[in-house]
């Protein structure tokens, strides 16, 4: 049996604020009304009507909260926005629009308008997906080139399209932004900034269009700075993964260290592998004619075999290892056995980067592929051996897209070998 909602009085809509971080969403009923909430921003308080469209359930808003009470109307008829029981007659108006838009009776002129305007705003509807596609084509003539456009959208796709992609834009607000930023705001600054500034602009974007109303929750000042702690803090007291532009000048100096255990940790960047996946590598899992590393099922996390492919650049690295007698190991420790997983550890605080972790470096990667190519976000996360929860994008992913990711890891090596490259340039010009 649906829940019966409570028919809210002025005076207690009046009363109703935001909650915490988030905001909030209340019904206010009658059961004729049914459908009609508040929504609660910040300060600010808007009106919208939950309705059924066909199969679909779609929000519809219906305009401001004039916040008086105790007021004529003829006063309230003069104020900006709209009082509780004028919220209350267009709700009911917007329901019937909805019921007699398929009947045959004609309706009265008003009710032929009301009608107009409920399939109207009903049509508005858009995904936050969609929204960003129409924004991209609009701002066309903006970008640089069509790379940074890629770019751009690729950390929606990467990192707003999993939380609110398929929700209407008219519904997302402070809360759902929230979920999309919390996961990467300490750990990934530099990108969730950027995630949030263009959210911000695909909402702005909606609004000026007429796709939805209200304040722009994706808003840094006045709003989500009362929420997130500032990135430039976050960048000095957080370093669990290196930024990307600064991992080219990493790795040169990484490879200027002995040692299988820096050779390790070259590997796993190299190849954005998992530590125990690297540390646990035999030479019977490369196929140095295919340049492929499959490991087995029982040594991954998900517990499925993953086959890597090899860049130039770490096919050298593995050529150049020693073979150790009696050890199949890749990286065998000095007294016999898989390395530690402090091992790697070790090579980062030698280096003066106790802050980092080799686990981090596959943020590295993550963040690089999804912000500077246009590599396809599955792609990336199966590089990762990430499991899609997404069933479209799983049923893709069971192919094993190697093609896709042959050219993405030779990027990355690519990218990653910048800096020497560009020392070996200058040295050859001196």
């Amino acid at each position: 049996m649906p829940k019966r909602v409570k028919e809210l009085t002025a005076r207690e809509v009046d009363r109703l604020k935001a909650v915490g971080d988030g905001n909030r969403r209340v019904m206010v009923g009658p059961a004729d009304c049914a459908g009609l909430h508040i929504r609660l921003e910040g300060g600010a308080k808007h009106w919208a009507i939950r309705i059924k469209v066909g199969e679909q359930r779609r929000d519809i808003g219906l305009g401001t909260y004039n916040g008086k009470i105790g007021v004529t109307d003829e006063a309230a008829a003069r104020l900006d926005g709209m009082s509780l029981a004028e919220a209350r007659a267009k709700a009911r108006d917007v329901r019937y629009a909805v019921r007699v838009g398929s009947m045959t009776t004609t309706p009265t002129a008003e009710r032929k308008a009301i009608v107009a305007s409920a399939s109207a705003a009903a049509s508005q509807v858009k995904t936050f997906k969609e929204c960003t596609a129409l924004c991209l084509a609009d701002k066309s003539g903006e970008w640089k080139n069509a790379k940074h456009e890629k770019q751009w959208a690729a950390t929606l796709e990467t990192y707003a399209f999993p939380v609110i992609g398929s929700l209407p834009i008219s519904g997302i607000d402070r809360g759902l932004v929230l979920d999309v930023l919390r996961p990467i705001w300490a750990t990934k600054s530099e990108t969730a900034g950027r995630v949030r500034g263009r959210m911000e602009t695909v909402l702005a974007w909606a609004k000026v269009n007429g796709y939805r109303d209200g304040e722009n929750p994706a808003a840094w000042k006045g709003n989500l700075e009362h929420s997130l702690a500032k990135r430039q803090k976050l960048t000095r007291g957080h370093h669990a993964a290196l930024p990307y532009p600064a991992a080219p000048a990493f790795m040169a100096a990484l490879a200027k260290r002995e040692g299988l255990s820096a050779r390790a940790l070259e590997f796993a960047i190299l190849t954005a592998a998992r530590s125990g996946e690297v540390r646990g590598a035999t030479w019977d899992e490369i196929n140095m004619g295919a340049k492929l590393w499959t490991v087995p099922a029982q040594r991954m996390k998900a517990g499925r075999e993953h086959v890597v492919p090899l860049s130039n650049d770490a096919m050298t690295l593995i050529a150049a290892l020693p073979r150790v007698d009696g050890s199949p190991l890749l990286f065998p420790a000095p007294r016999g056995g898989a390395l530690s997983d402090m091992s790697l550890t070790a090579v980062l605080k030698r280096m003066g980067l106790a802050d980092l972790t080799q686990h981090g470096f596959r943020s590295t990667f993550r963040d690089w592929a999804g912000e500077t190519t246009a590599h396809p976000r599955e792609v990336i996360e199966h590089a990762l051996a990430h499991q899609l929860k997404d069933k479209a994008e799983a049923a893709y992913q069971r192919g094993s897209l190697l093609t896709k990711r042959q050219a993405l890891m030779a990027d990355w090596a690519s990218y990653l070998s910048a800096a020497m490259n560009s020392n070996a340039e200058e040295t050859s010009g001196a």
